[in-house]
């Protein structure tokens, strides 16, 4: 580095070459008599030649290079010899914003030559650096206009792209021009040159966290930002318009609101905006509709000031439901949110829609939109934020183990593939849940209570184990899995083996079920089981479900609606056969139907609301998984009056128990002295149900488990199994 005294450029003409001029010695000395070379000024790289007029230990720079660099006339700077090196050997493509240098003498509407002014700035400084935000001056058609250099894109060696902060300006780089922002210039015919690098070049799916929504996001790209990448004179020569809406919809958890926050992180240009729902509403009258008219206002300035060229502007809108619900259903008095749709609706869609803006809504509730909003032109493009599959929860759990695999706290007999088989109808959200709760479990290892309070043991050994994980999975229950607490309960005692006919009736529904897990074709399958109150239907129902294996089981039953409304149990029903139809393998278990439709003899009375949902579920097709509807009742004609009957596809019968079978079930119960309740069990006249066979043998055993022939048969009286002598 050596100290040099600044001066003005010798002559005009010499000042827009965009040169720095050193005295003929110096520049002999500085670059052992080269005709050129290159000088490095405050991270700015320029041309150096020499000048017969610039004195010795001075170098001359124009206006423009002395406010680049920040110096002024007979200051001393620091600049030293650069040696371009191998890794870049020139740039690809230069984006220069356009202005004049005196705004005052601008020509007004008359309209500059971009292919020509191209040209001319290739011609005017070969094999000359620039970089990010550097200016330079050039003389064009009479006039002097101002270039800012913008995105850069380097060429490697080895052929390959990618963005810089600075490079060599060559012969077969390609120039795009676009107007500086407030400049009344008007480039023409340069609309075809330029090809969009809209996603930056270094982005990663899962450095940004995101995993398992491969196919999504491809649908987004291909839907929503495939089109902006090519010139706009491509795209209004073909004659489409850009995608500017789309909506994220699905469960909660799967990744959607983290969608749309890493968007704005893959792509070049304006940081997008994000709006959480409530937000726009405002208690002042006419201020919810300006906030929306806010979000648009820099995008329409852009659009009116650069037209094509303008950036793109994404405007994100987490929780749009809580502000779009379909107009005309508020019961609020005020119409608030009916003109904040229509205000939303005109901006997206209207008169002088924009055509430099992307809105993405994100919402759970779909059905609950304005239908206006999702047609096309608006937000068109719709994608389901599903579930994971075993591939996509692999990807998350990869993710979220990161940073403990690279500390070397994750141990070796953590089998990732395992955990993705077992998190079975996971939400990511869940997966990130189930990797803290194994943390957790981790932490609790090295921690000890003392009587000073709770101190940590030796750290340098903590990792996560596969038991964590194994604890974790007990610990965080996913929210389309299995209800197996409720399920449970059906079966507290188990089930018990006692005869023939009920052995076959579960292998058949077992077999029948697996044969819908395999079938290509079936994807619906329901089944009644139907007998007499107490016979254990609800107990053959819920030992399926449990042995079924499938990821998402769910037990609709009367004691679960207790207290709802007639509307509300219907709307839960709904929910639990929409949430089926998310997961690729369901069942829905429906216990004791009669009393689910409120069904009463006298009248006969029902819930007509409750049956007509349960009807339009029952025979509603998945679209891509397989549902599986196991549902009981204790009355066939109930049934066959209610026209439900139609509605199954199998049924099977459970029946009650014969002597035989009640010898098993006592002997099942562990109880003693059966022989002596034989001629007991002989005087029933109709079958048993086991149900209150169960507690009749309960009732009448004492602490040694035998059975008291008296009171079993007192007892067998007041349930109802044996008449009165």
């Amino acid at each position: 580095m050596v100290s040099l005294k600044v001066s003005s450029c010798p002559t005009q003409e010499l000042a827009l070459t965009n040169c720095v001029f050193l005295s003929p010695a110096d520049h002999a000395v500085y670059f052992d008599g080269d005709s050129s070379g290159y000088i490095e000024l405050c991270g700015l790289i320029y041309m150096a030649c020499p000048h017969a007029k610039v004195e010795a230990g001075c170098i001359a720079l124009n206006s423009i290079q002395r406010r680049g660099t920040g110096v002024s006339n007979g200051d001393a700077v620091d600049a030293g010899v650069f040696k371009p090196g191998a890794a870049f050997v020139g740039l690809s493509e230069c984006v220069f914003e356009v202005d004049y240098v005196v705004k005052t003498r601008a020509r007004g509407s008359e309209p500059i030559d971009a292919p020509k002014l191209s040209a001319a700035i290739l011609a005017r400084f070969p094999r000359q650096f620039f970089s990010t935000g550097q200016t330079v001056a050039i003389e064009f058609c009479g006039e002097n206009f101002l270039l800012r250099a913008g995105r850069l894109q380097g060429v490697k060696v080895d052929a390959s792209e990618e963005s810089v902060s600075r490079g060599m300006l060559v012969a077969q780089t390609s120039i795009v021009l676009q107007k500086a922002p407030g400049s009344p210039l008007v480039l023409k015919g340069g609309e075809g040159q330029r090809t969009n690098t809209l996603f930056k070049g270094d982005f990663s799916f899962e450095k940004m966290g995101i995993g398992g929504l491969d196919r999504e996001f491809q649908d987004i790209f291909r839907r929503a930002f495939a089109s902006r990448i090519f010139p706009a004179a491509v795209v209004r020569r073909m004659g489409v318009s850009h995608v500017k809406g789309m909506l994220l919809h699905g469960p909660p958890g799967t990744g959607k609101t983290l969608i749309a926050r890493q968007i704005g992180k893959m792509l070049n240009g304006k940081e997008p905006k994000i709006v959480n729902g409530p937000e726009v509403l405002s208690k002042y009258v006419g201020q919810s509709e300006e906030n929306i008219r806010n979000l648009f206002a820099d995008a329409e300035a852009e659009q009116n000031e650069r037209g094509d060229d303008s950036d793109l502007h994404i405007i994100i809108f987490d929780e749009i439901d809580s502000v779009c619900k379909a107009r005309g259903t508020s019961r609020d008095g005020t119409g608030v949110g009916d003109t904040v749709v229509n205000q939303l609706l005109s901006k997206i869609d209207g008169v002088n829609a924009l055509n430099n803006i992307l809105v993405i809504g994100m919402t759970n509730r779909k059905d609950m939109i304005d239908e206006a909003l999702l047609r096309p032109g608006r937000l068109e493009v719709q994608i389901e934020i599903s579930l994971p599959d075993e591939a996509g929860r692999l990807q998350i759990l990869n993710i979220h183990t990161t940073p403990m695999r690279e500390a070397n706290c994750l141990a070796k007999d953590v089998h990732l593939p395992t955990l993705a088989t077992d998190t079975k109808n996971f939400s990511g959200a869940e997966i990130e849940g189930l990797v803290k709760s194994a943390a957790s479990f981790a932490f609790q290892r090295h921690v000890t209570a003392e009587s000073g309070g709770m101190k940590t043991g030796k750290l340098d050994d903590m990792e996560l184990r596969m038991a964590d994980f194994e604890r974790a999975l007990g610990e965080v229950k996913p929210a389309f899995g299995i209800s197996s607490e409720d399920l449970s309960i059906c079966v507290r005692g188990g089930m018990i083996e006692y005869g023939l006919a009920q052995r076959e009736l579960m292998n058949s529904a077992s077999e029948l079920i697996k044969q819908v897990q395999r079938s290509e074709h079936t994807s619906l399958l329901s089944v009644l089981i139907e007998g007499e109150s107490g016979s254990g239907k609800t107990a053959v129902a819920a030992t399926l479900a449990l042995q079924s294996d499938f990821p998402f089981v769910k037990l609709i039953s009367p004691n679960s609606v207790i207290g709802v409304s007639e509307v509300g149990k219907a709307a839960m029903i709904a929910k639990v056969f929409d949430d089926a139809h998310k997961s690729p393998l369901s069942m829905v278990v429906i216990d004791d139907l009669e009393r689910l439709l409120e069904y009463v003899r006298i009248g006969p009375r029902f819930s007509n609301l409750v049956l007509q949902t349960l009807l339009t579920c029952l025979k509603k097709q998945p679209k891509t998984g397989k549902l599986v509807i196991l549902a009981t009742s204790s009355s066939l004609a109930v049934l066959e009056q209610l026209e439900m009957l139609d509605a199954f596809n199998m049924s099977y019968h459970v029946p009650t128990l014969s002597k035989a079978e009640a010898l098993t079930v006592l002997k099942a119960l562990g109880a003693q002295g059966i022989s002596a309740v034989e001629p007991c069990l002989n005087a029933v006249g109709k079958g048993m149900p086991i149900k209150k066979l169960v507690l009749v043998a309960e009732m009448s055993v004492d602490e040694s488990r035998t059975l008291d022939p008296v009171r079993f048969a007192t007892t067998m009286q007041s349930a109802g199994l044996l008449s009165a002598a």
